[in-house]
């Protein structure tokens, strides 16, 4: 998450639970839509707005899975539907948590104590740890993302599985403080617990009313394991920390989704 602007925490940020701004501001950070968003208010409520990022999620899934549904429709085949699919979610999020999974795998794995894993993370160059995470990753999604195609009348589960993953973000973000003093995540700052239960009962309580309940606890598992890690190595959280909790919960949940069309 490079393009992360780096500043200080905000002093007197807008602490209300809900904003009209909140939406716009979460899709303004988190995608590349052409969404207007009011700069000042969205920077006073700073990490009081994630709350949003799962209906940002919904957004994206939602774009993926009327896209979906429409080439399967015209009976492109399942190979190039995924491809295209997957293409269409990095575009509209300018491969920001993809570029967060990379720097996140370099640093953790590439450095040997706390200042040197967030000196790698911070450089712009990727190494032979991100680009390998990148190739695996990448080709789990298309793989998923071609089976649930396959097998059609799942592309609802796209959305589900935006969502989640966003929330993910949030409670990781809530859970751990930051690892360094500057950066995207320390700009927004970290939210308070009742706005982390918005975001978590926002992707529960869709993934209840669609029928995939059981994606929740995939979800948790794998966000408290990535969190985990994040901890030990660096003692904290950054944006790419942040942007790789999303990538490894989508493809831990495109994969559960897979599984349960057997």
């Amino acid at each position: 998450m490079k393009r992360a602007a780096r500043g200080k925490q905000l002093t007197n940020p807008d602490n209300r639970l809900f904003a009209a701004i909140d939406l716009p501001a979460a899709l303004g950070l988190l995608t590349r839509l052409p969404v207007p968003v009011d700069g000042a208010a969205a920077t006073a409520r700073g990490a009081a707005a994630v709350w949003a990022y799962p209906l940002a999620g919904m957004v994206v899934g939602g774009v993926q899975a009327l896209v979906m549904a429409v080439l399967v429709w015209l009976g492109v085949p399942a190979a190039i539907t995924a491809a295209l699919v997957l293409a269409l979610a990095v575009s509209m999020t300018g491969a920001m948590h993809e570029d967060g999974l990379a720097d996140s795998v370099d640093g953790l794995w590439g450095g040997w104590d706390k200042t040197r894993r967030l000196a790698i993370m911070k450089d712009s160059h990727i190494g032979t740890y991100g680009v390998i995470a990148l190739v695996l990753t990448l080709v789990l999604r298309w793989a998923a993302l071609g089976m649930i195609a396959g097998a059609g009348g799942f592309a609802l589960a796209l959305v589900v599985v935006a969502a989640l993953s966003r929330a993910a973000m949030v409670g990781v973000m809530a859970a751990l403080p930051h690892a360094r003093e500057d950066g995207l995540s320390r700009a927004v700052g970290r939210p308070a617990p009742r706005v982390a239960w918005v975001a978590v009962g926002i992707g529960a309580g869709l993934a209840f009313v669609t029928g995939y309940l059981g994606l929740v606890m995939v979800a948790a598992t794998v966000a408290v394991l990535w969190a985990m890690i994040a901890r030990a190595k660096i003692g904290g959280q950054t944006g790419d920390i942040l942007g790789a909790t999303q990538q490894w919960v989508e493809v831990a949940l495109l994969i559960a989704v897979v599984a349960a069309l057997d």
